[in-house]
Formats: structure tokens, sequence, C-alpha cells
């Protein structure tokens, strides 16, 4: 798309209304994907002959290190994730202009990429330079400092952004063109830092107090006492033998070994439609909301002989890596649960409460006196017998603490 021919006063009118349309979108939350593609034509509309767009920001997610929104002009918009400590994507960043932008005292520069020798060259230059590019500007901005000129460490992203841009003009950006972008970037800060405060909010609840809770908590459900009863599969989830090994393991193997079976765990609950509520220790508890998922017994139980075959992979991998292991013992049962904020004014928990849930505790607590891994209650267990044979019976039991007699079953 060829940007149309106008003059410096028009271009600079264009982007005072560019400038302020950013800001609006920062005010109206708009998704980055969304608006930095109407920014593209927009530019392209004030004269600038674009060919592609990279925006970059720190992520705050505990495997994601950085996001990157690309757009290229008649090409679809790709999004990217950067994985923290990946050696690969490291190696590629190092060799790359941002690096080079995050570690200089500078707040910008451009190359013009048409010329015989360039001050700054790296690898994607050839690579734009094929595609017939004719000059390269890109910018970083802090958020949280004045002086945007000051270095910082590449590997250490601060919040703030980067932005690169690049033309296939002839003779590259004009100098009035740049000090056009260099005017748009106080409104670009303002509007990607909206999203990314929205964005770090969404991923740190998320991570913390699962997708479900964080959903509620953004929303404005965060009254201290709050409830809602809920129908749900309860699921309750340990480590076998962990407090000895606990004893026996220095705190790093411990560590490693507690998120490698939580990292399969949770996985699987959330891969079937469950929340993960909180970790206590070695133990885990999650639901299955039965008005969210009507099968949520059978999806429950599935989501069981699916984790049982995940920990026997993961025991073969970790013994032929001579790393330390363990199993499993699980709880399963179905009943009604207090569901919402509880705590004190200045800390709150989003968790279940309510009989079904000591219940499912005292579940849990049987599997050492019937030796089985896992044990279902009947609740769960009796409308699935005729779908499941596996499900066997181990007999009706009083538990402690718990006023009606249980069927527990158990998965053969």
């Amino acid at each position: 798309m060829a940007a149309p021919t106008i003059d410096n006063f028009e271009m600079t009118a264009k982007l005072a209304d560019l400038s302020n349309w950013l800001i609006q979108q920062g005010l109206e939350n708009t998704p980055v994907n969304d608006w930095l593609e109407d920014f593209c034509f927009r530019l392209i509309d004030a004269g600038f002959q674009l060919t592609r767009v990279n925006l970059t920001m720190r992520a705050h997610h505990p495997e994601i290190g950085a996001l990157a929104f690309r757009w290229k002009r008649d090409e679809e918009n790709e999004n990217f994730e950067y994985n923290r400590n990946n050696t690969d994507e490291s190696e590629e960043y190092r060799k790359s202009p941002l690096f080079y932008l995050m570690a200089s005292p500078v707040s910008d520069f451009s190359q013009r990429l048409d010329v015989p020798d360039p001050e700054l060259n790296f690898p994607i230059f050839d690579e734009l330079r094929a595609l017939g590019y004719t000059d390269y500007y890109a910018a970083k901005r802090y958020f949280l400092r004045k002086d945007q000129n000051s270095p910082s460490n590449p590997m250490r992203l601060e919040e703030g952004l980067t932005i690169s841009l690049c033309t296939d003009a002839p003779g590259g950006f004009t100098e009035v063109q740049l000090e056009g972008l260099r005017g748009l970037m106080s409104p670009i800060s303002l509007t990607l830092k909206s999203g990314a405060n929205r964005m770090m909010a969404e991923d740190i609840t998320a991570a913390y107090l699962g997708r479900d809770a964080s959903r509620r908590v953004l929303s404005g459900d965060i009254m201290r006492g709050s409830s809602e009863t809920k129908r749900a599969v309860i699921w309750y989830f340990d480590l076998r033998g962990f407090t000895k090994l606990s004893e026996t393991l220095p705190g790093p193997q411990i560590i490693d070994m507690l998120n490698a079976c939580f990292g399969v765990a949770v996985e699987i609950v959330e891969q079937n439609g469950g929340n993960v509520l909180k970790f206590m220790g070695d133990g885990m508890l999650a639901i299955f909301d039965l008005d969210e998922i009507p099968d949520a017994r059978a999806v429950a139980v599935a989501a069981v002989v699916e984790l049982r075959e995940a920990f026997k992979i993961l025991e073969t991998e970790r013994k032929a890596a001579d790393l330390p292991s363990t199993g499993f013992t699980l709880a399963l049962h179905a009943g009604d649960v207090h569901y919402g904020n509880i705590g004190g004014r200045t800390r709150l928990d989003f968790t279940v409460i309510g009989p079904a849930v000591n219940t499912t505790a005292r579940i849990l607590g049987m599997c050492g006196a019937v030796d089985q891994t896992i044990v279902i209650s009947s609740h769960v267990a009796k409308p699935l017998l005729e779908d499941r044979p596996d499900l066997v019976s181990l007999g009706q039991y009083r538990m402690r603490g718990v006023t009606d007699r249980y069927e527990l079953f158990t998965l053969d």
C-alpha cells in the first residue's frame, strides 16, 4: 500500500490527530493487536510508507518474559511470546538491533539500509534489505524512568517498550517523519501502559488465584465475605511420601520436584475445564463446576486417569535423569461448596469451603487405609458405573468427623 503524497503541514496535523487517537485507545483499554494495526494504517495515511512495525513489552508472567506484536504490510499480524531463560531466543536477541538499543545510552536510532557502508549492521538487516526495505527506526521508552537515554540490562527487561518501524520509501524516512515518530512515543507509551497494566493484572491474578477467581476479582467481586454456592466435583491431590522426601532431599531438589509434579497436575486439570484453587504444601485443591460442565463427574474421572498415565511418564523421565520422583494420592467427591472471599481486611483468599470440601479431605486420608492411590466417593462414581466398568467399589466406610457413611470406589 503506497502512502499518499502530502505536505509537511498536513502530515503534522494528521500526527496530532493520531496522538489524540492513541490516548483514547488507552482510555478504552483497546487490545494492542487492534490499535496497532489501526495505528499503522493511520501512519500510512499521514504519508509514511510503512512496511513493518514491531512492538515489544515485558510480560508479568512466570513462564513468559516478553510479548511482541508485529504488523506487516499486506500480511497477517503476528504475536510472539519469548520464554524466560530460553537460550536459543536469547542468542538471537543478543545479535538484534533492539539488544543494542537497550544497552546503549540513546533513546532511539535510525539506520538507512540502502547505503553501502552502514554505521550499524545486524543480521536481520540483511533480511530486510532483501525485502527492499530502505530504512529502520527503533526507539525505547521506560515507564518508570525519567532519563530515556540511559542504558539498561537487555536481559532483564524493565517496564517499558521497544518499537521498530521500517519503510521501503526511496531515501528512507525523512527528518520530518523521524521527528514525528519521536513525538508519538509518549502517547504510544501511555496507550501501551494502560493495556500492559490490565494484562499484568490478568496474568498475575490468573497465576496466583486461578483463571476463574482471576476473572471474578478483576470484575469487582472482591468484597470480603462475598460468596456463592456452587455444585462441584472436588479434586484433592497430594504427593505420596513427601514429608520423608523433604527431610532427606536438599531444598532446590524438593522445589524442582514439586514444580514438575504440580506442572503436570495443573495442566491436566485446566485442559479438562477445571479450576485450580490453591496449593497447600504438597497438596492441590481444584474443582470442576457441575453447572458449567454438565458431565463434570465423567470429565474429572477421565482427568484422573490422564494424570495417572502422565505421572508414569514423569517418573520414568525423572529416574532416567537421576532425579527424585514420587507418586500421588487423590480423592474425588461432589457436593455443594461455598465459593468466595475469605480472610482478613488486608489479605483474602478466593477459595471453597463447606462440608463437601471437608469430606473430600477425609476421603483423601482414606487412601492409606484402603491401600489405594485414587479414592472416589459414590457421589461421583455411582452415576458413571454403567459407562465406567473400571470403577470398583471398596465398600462402605465411616470417616472421622463425617456424619454419613460413604461407599468408596477406586479405578481398576
